[in-house]
């Protein structure tokens, strides 16, 4: 019977096979997505450009942790944001030794373009700011991808032994600095080869997708600013770590061949860039709506909460603006918000939906 059980343990690891011609079409789409979110870009003014850039890197610095497990304050991340990009804020600094340096790591994978090195791979692990063995490979066996409680463990995957790691490594950084396969490819193949290994105690995922990161925008010109990736990832979670233990798995994979893998991570970049789209258009919407009341006088309270109806994601404000939910909004009460949401009935700016009456009538913004 055979023992081996891993992709590494192959005979031919790290010699990865796939199908180009399922994968083209997608490439294809991805590209032609690229561009028409490049293309929506130029609707912005300068101001909505930077700040949208700004949030899409907050989101993908929020987001690669969650996929780990964990949670950072967006309102450390942004004032990190901030003080690396030098940008001028009117708020309290809220950043945080561990969102500063996980703000410094991606923009070192996404700006930087200079020869990837193991001293920069340790470089970025040290900037995920575990207590032991910060920016140093592993130095035993015992590395296990696990799930499930104590005594009722699931083994999903054992990676590559220590004392392989730096050859290992080493051959990834190689294919990194020298491939010319399509930029697309190359990041899913560096992915998958990079979480084989597992070098380090732990962060592994995070660096994963910082080389990522560093590829796209490096051999790729995607101008990741403006998408996040691991947003994508994490709305998958179990579609990802699926995908990977099936690819790692020589049971499921006996020889080496990863398109499923690539279609699986070329998926994810195409729905990122797709998420930007919808948040483009918000923006868009957002920005013509203020022109057309641009002239209309309105309180502070009412442009909270117009503000806040622009914002909403799909699903708040289901049914539409209410008395009840202006007051919650605004702290006043039940007389005063009847007059504001008149106000802004007979200026044209929210109207009546229908079906409702009385003290159920609702609204929505006349968009």
């Amino acid at each position: 019977m055979n023992s081996k059980k891993w992709i590494w343990q192959h005979q031919n690891f790290p010699n990865f096979s796939h199908d180009y011609s399922k994968i083209e079409p997608m490439i294809f789409q991805l590209i032609e997505k690229s561009g028409e979110l490049k293309g929506k870009m130029s609707y912005l003014a300068q101001n909505e450009h930077d700040s949208f850039s700004l949030e899409t890197s907050l989101s993908e610095i929020v987001a690669t942790s969650l996929i780990e497990g964990v949670e950072l304050k967006g309102d450390s991340v942004r004032s990190s944001l901030h003080k690396k990009l030098n940008i001028a804020f009117n708020r309290e600094d809220t950043s945080t030794k561990k969102s500063d340096s996980l703000t410094e790591l991606y923009l070192d994978s996404r700006f930087n373009q200079d020869t990837l090195t193991v001293e920069r791979l340790h470089r970025w692990h040290e900037s995920v700011l575990y207590p032991v063995n910060q920016g140093t490979f592993r130095n035993h066996d015992d590395m296990q991808i696990v799930s499930g409680s104590i005594g009722k463990e699931k083994i999903h995957y054992i990676a590559i032994p220590h004392k392989e790691i730096a050859s290992s490594i080493q051959g990834l950084i190689e294919y990194i600095n020298r491939s010319t396969e399509n930029f697309i490819v190359k990041s899913a193949v560096t992915h998958l080869w990079f979480e084989s290994i597992h070098p380090y105690d732990d962060g592994n995922g995070r660096i994963g997708r910082a080389i990522v990161n560093y590829i796209l925008a490096k051999d790729g010109g995607l101008d990741n600013r403006y998408y996040s990736i691991s947003s994508a990832i994490n709305q998958d979670r179990k579609g990802y770590y699926d995908t990977l233990e099936q690819s790692q798995n020589l049971l499921y994979n006996p020889n080496l061949e990863i398109t499923d893998w690539i279609v699986w991570h070329t998926t994810s970049i195409k729905e990122s860039i797709a998420i930007s789209l919808k948040n483009i258009e918000k923006v868009i919407k957002k920005t013509r709506f203020y022109d057309k009341i641009r002239y209309i006088k309105l309180n502070e309270k009412q442009n909270k909460v117009i503000n806040r109806l622009l914002d909403a994601e799909e699903g708040n404000f289901e049914g539409g603006l209410t008395n009840k939910k202006y007051r919650a909004l605004t702290k006043t009460d039940a007389v005063t918000a009847s007059r504001h949401l008149k106000d802004m009935l007979g200026k044209g700016i929210i109207r009546e939906i229908e079906g409702y009456g009385g003290r159920n009538t609702r609204y929505e913004l006349m968009l």
